[in-house]
């Protein structure tokens, strides 16, 4: 919204994509309406009660989908010598399919030649070290990450660039204005983690269809990368989040943190936790932020859990 009128600065596109859905839905196109509120979710404050509107409307339209789904003829099973190939084709397109429709902004960054050429050179570099599947289930990986960032500062109308990818580092969004709410701050840098833990798990899903060890080790690489950008230093991400929490709700994180490195003994929490110690004990005036907490604490559980990942 519009910081001084409160006016909705995408009332129009809103408008339009409203009348789409439910045009499609008098059609019958389910899936391409939940697509539509998708894509209207991505441009409303989270707090809005037309956020609030749409996102009941989606799930009345999911509910729909589901029951149509559970009365629809059940086809006769596959044959059991059907070769790999056909599961992980399935599989791929069904991710692909979520991603496209539900992200449609996914596509954004790769319309900007500094993107590409900054993904083309990190992609070469890992390639020559660790061969192009992995390179390229990383390069995507830190790609559908940054386009979290990406997708957060649009919510909240802050303007920023495309994804720069810079090989040995990472990659980041550059950031055109100065952002003073904590809360927002935090909202935006723990997007990047959120979007970074979705590509894990669609790569853990491939890799329960297809057995290839391949998806399991993108999928671990993936938790690795998303914990490390935990760490609440720097610019890191976790350390955004921390911008906006309050002394009581730091240690809350810590010890979950503490929990999860009980749980699966990755030592990479053992830095991420050190580094949250002394941010503990620093005195901070925060605001503090309970949907922060909660996010924090549940990606360290989870990627936690993706970076240690075994094979079945």
């Amino acid at each position: 919204m519009c910081p001084a009128c409160q006016w909705l600065v995408h009332a129009e596109t809103l408008k339009g994509l409203a009348a789409r859905a439910q045009e499609l839905t008098s059609d019958g196109k389910l899936s391409e309406a939940v697509a539509a509120w998708d894509e209207s979710l991505s441009l409303l404050p989270e707090d809005s009660q037309q956020h609030a509107l749409v996102t009941q409307r989606k799930a009345e339209l999911v509910s729909r989908i589901a029951a149509d789904a559970a009365t629809a003829p059940q086809p006769n099973a596959p044959a059991a010598h059907s070769s790999w190939w056909r599961t992980a084709g399935a599989s791929a397109v069904g991710v692909l399919a979520l991603l496209l429709g539900k992200f449609k902004f996914l596509l954004l960054g790769l319309t900007k030649l500094k993107t590409l050429l900054s993904m083309g050179a990190f992609f070469g570099v890992y390639w020559s070290t660790y061969g192009w599947p992995l390179a390229l289930g990383l390069v995507l990986s830190i790609y559908i990450h940054e386009m979290g960032h990406v997708a957060s500062l649009k919510r909240h109308g802050i303007a920023a660039g495309a994804p720069l990818f810079i090989p040995g580092v990472g990659a980041l969004v550059l950031l055109k204005q100065r952002i003073d709410d904590p809360k927002v701050d935090a909202a935006i840098g723990l997007a990047g983690p959120v979007w970074g833990l979705g590509a894990g798990l669609a790569a853990y899903a491939v890799y329960l269809a297809t057995g290839k060890p391949i998806w399991i080790a993108i999928a671990q690489l993936t938790g690795l990368i998303n914990l490390f950008n935990l760490i609440p230093v720097w610019q890191l991400d976790g350390s955004r989040a921390f911008h906006a929490l309050t002394s009581v709700q730091r240690w809350t994180v810590i010890a979950a943190m503490a929990v999860a490195y009980v749980l699966t003994r990755q030592k990479l929490l053992l830095l991420v936790g050190a580094v949250a110690v002394w941010r503990g004990f620093q005195r901070q005036q925060a605001p503090g932020d309970a949907r922060t907490v909660t996010t924090f604490i549940l990606l360290v559980a989870v990627l936690a859990w993706m970076s240690k990942l075994q094979g079945i």
